[in-house]
């Protein structure tokens, strides 16, 4: 069985490290850095299934990352997660491809139950059809 990733990015570096703790003790392997541009690097190499997005980053924005990894990871499941919902409409997360949307504070179980719906959202899909080529 392959290993169920997360990915954070989140700039805040007390709520990247504390996100990182928290995944890992529910068992799963995390990547967690700062920035979008980090991110993207990461995901040059690696397949990870699920992903965190802070929506207010330095550079590139959580929206634009999130439009960028969909081009190429159409079936990764993605949480859009902002202190500023005033900023961010729902709308534009969904028009941007995430699969939900968090205010902060979020209680840390509402985001780790997230991350097992995600995993269990692309086993069903690995058990339907998805576009050939499509990376699972």
């Amino acid at each position: 069985m392959s290993q169920k990733k997360v990915l954070v990015v989140e700039d805040e570096v007390l709520v990247r490290l504390m996100l990182d703790e928290v995944f890992q003790r529910a068992g799963y392997t995390v990547r967690a850095v700062e920035s979008a541009e980090e991110a993207i690097s990461i995901l040059e190499q690696e397949n990870i299934q699920v992903m965190f997005l802070d929506l207010s980053l330095p550079g590139m924005n959580g929206l634009e990352l999130c439009k960028e990894i969909r081009k190429n990871k159409p079936l990764t499941v993605i949480y859009a997660v902002t202190g500023h919902p005033s900023l961010y409409e729902l709308a534009d997360c969904r028009e941007a491809g995430f699969d939900d949307y968090f205010n902060k504070p979020v209680p840390l179980n509402t985001l780790v139950k997230a991350a097992e719906d995600g995993f269990k959202k692309r086993d069903r899909w690995k058990q339907g059809r998805y576009p050939i080529g499509a990376e699972i």
